[in-house]
Parts: structure tokens; C-alpha cells; sequence
């Protein structure tokens, strides 16, 4: 099986029209909605879907996630708020044609207890699975910094969940760097139950940078798992400038110094450009 690449599009832009454009222009046939105009994609009516679903069809372009904020709360938070982005999750689903959605394993804010944070970050993970499964759903938790699941330990802990039916992961480069561990010794912790990748890659200095070009080991990362058959959806996810898109999650790398000035329609041309070329370095099939 090939590779299938994607990318957080609203990165170039909020609107629909902008992001099928940058996705053409940059030869990118699927897409994870994380925001589409003034909504984020657990909050976007189900008839304003519909509309953003039409125009994505007629574009040729596929829908190969749903890029939600769940999970990217607190441990304290109602919880019945991330049940309810599930359900409308479930909702748009067949509207969109897509399962997957990114999730998340929780703050601690209050500087809970490691067991005490553990054992409410995976009951609610063991719940959303749950949930999800009901829905059709298949969840894809990502180590995002300062969550539970942030340090390749953590990551194996959530793991345990995994089942391919409705809970997976993601391996997001750049954030494993911020933990101190090595690009190599983290993917040897986690070759096994990694199911996607977002490519993200970053400097030891905290500046991210097109996937590649870091300190993170990436390219040895996706040679490594390609040589053991690993295939799987591979998302760009540029954060080379704090656009509106990347301020409106928690960041938590460096803006790129050289390119920020570009503005974001061009940083995310120039993330999706490199991932070709990553890919064809290394000489992946994808679509």
C-alpha cells in the first residue's frame, strides 16, 4: 500500500475556496479540516458541511481526517463537552465521507499527581474509543506538548488502547523533540504502534521547519518504517508562521525566521513542496 498525503489547509487559508486552491496548487489530493471559515470542524453546522463537502468534491479532493480539538482540555474540564464534538463528529461523517479524527489526551493544569492525571486521561480516552466505535468513528491520538500523551512513555501507556477498530495514533515529529528525547530512540519506542504521521519538523532551537530539515530524524523515521511496511496517512501541518489557523490551537514551536515574512498562503506551498520532495527522497509511493 502507498502512502496517502495530506494537509492542514487552513494554514494557507480559513475560507474553502482558498484551501482547495493552495491544495491544487500544491498537488495535494486530500485534506484534514481542522477549520473551515469562522468554525472549527467539531463546531461547523451540518448545513454549512454540506456546502464545504460539494465544493471539495467537485475539486477532486478527499477528506482524510477530521482535525479536532478533542482532548485538548483540561483533565478538570466537563467532559461532556469533547462527548458532544464526538457526536457532531458522527454527524458529519457521512457527509464528508471520512472516519478519522485526531484527538488529544489532556492538560493538567493544576499540577494533579502523575497516577491521578494517568487514570483520568485514559478514562476518558476509554470512553471516546467507546464512543467512537459506536459512531464509526476511529480516533487517532497525537502527542501534542504538554498533554498526558506528550513523552514516548506516555504514548506507549495510550497505546494500550490502540486496536486499529477505532483507536490509533499519530507520530508528530516536532513535538517529540520538545520532550528531550532523540528522533531515533523515540521511533524505536514506538515503531510498532504508530499509525499515521504528521510532518512537522523542527530545530533544536525551537524553530520549525519544513519536514526534513530538522533535528528530529525524520527522513531516517519514514525510511525505517517504509523498509518494515508501514503505510498509512502522512499529514503536512506547516506551523512555519503563526497564522490564524496555528494560533487558534496552543503552539508550541518557533515561528521560521526566514520564511515568516512570506505570509501563510506561501509557507504552506513551500511545507507541501518539501513534503514531496521528502517523500520522493526517500523514495516512497504515495498518492
Amino acid at each position: 500500500m502507498s502512502l496517502i498525503l495530506s494537509a492542514f489547509a487552513d494554514e494557507a487559508g480559513r475560507d474553502v475556496d482558498t484551501q482547495i486552491a493552495a491544495l491544487r496548487e500544491t498537488r495535494v489530493s486530500h485534506v484534514d479540516l481542522r477549520a473551515v471559515g469562522e468554525y472549527s470542524i467539531v463546531d461547523l453546522p451540518v448545513d454549512d458541511a454540506k456546502k464545504v463537502a460539494e465544493k471539495l468534491t467537485a475539486a477532486g479532493i478527499t477528506v482524510g481526517m477530521f482535525g479536532s480539538p478533542i482532548g485538548k482540555i483540561d483533565i478538570a474540564d466537563d467532559f461532556s463537552v469533547d462527548l458532544e464534538r464526538l457526536a457532531h463528529l458522527g454527524r458529519l461523517s457521512p457527509i464528508f465521507g471520512a472516519s478519522a479524527v485526531r484527538i488529544f489526551s489532556y492538560y493538567n493544569k493544576a499540577g494533579a499527581p502523575k497516577d491521578a492525571w494517568r487514570e483520568e486521561s485514559l478514562k476518558r480516552l476509554t470512553e471516546l474509543r467507546s464512543r467512537a466505535a459506536d459512531l464509526g468513528l476511529v480516533l487517532y491520538h497525537e502527542n501534542e506538548s504538554d498533554i498526558f500523551g506528550d513523552h514516548p512513555l506516555d504514548v506507549l501507556t495510550i497505546a494500550e488502547l490502540r486496536d486499529r477498530a477505532a483507536f490509533r495514533t499519530v507520530y508528530d515529529f516536532s513535538n517529540y523533540l520538545r520532550t528531550g528525547v532523540g528522533g531515533r530512540q523515540a521511533w524505536q519506542m514506538l515503531r510498532d504502534v504508530t499509525d499515521a504521521f504528521h510532518f512537522k519538523d523542527q530545530l533544536s532551537s525551537g524553530e520549525v521547519v519544513p519536514i526534513g530539515q530538522g533535528d528530529t530524524d525524520a527522513e531516517w523515521i519514514v525510511a525505517d518504517a517504509l523498509a518494515n511496511g508501514w503505510s498509512g496517512p502522512c499529514t503536512v501541518e506547516p506551523h512555519l508562521v503563526h497564522s490564524d489557523a496555528v494560533l487558534a490551537t496552543i503552539v508550541s514551536g518557533k515561528e521560521n525566521a526566514t520564511l515568516k515574512e512570506l505570509g501563510p498562503r506561501e509557507c504552506f506551498r513551500i511545507a507541501c513542496r518539501e513534503a514531496h520532495a521528502f517523500l520522493t527522497r526517500i523514495g516512497a509511493e504515495y498518492r
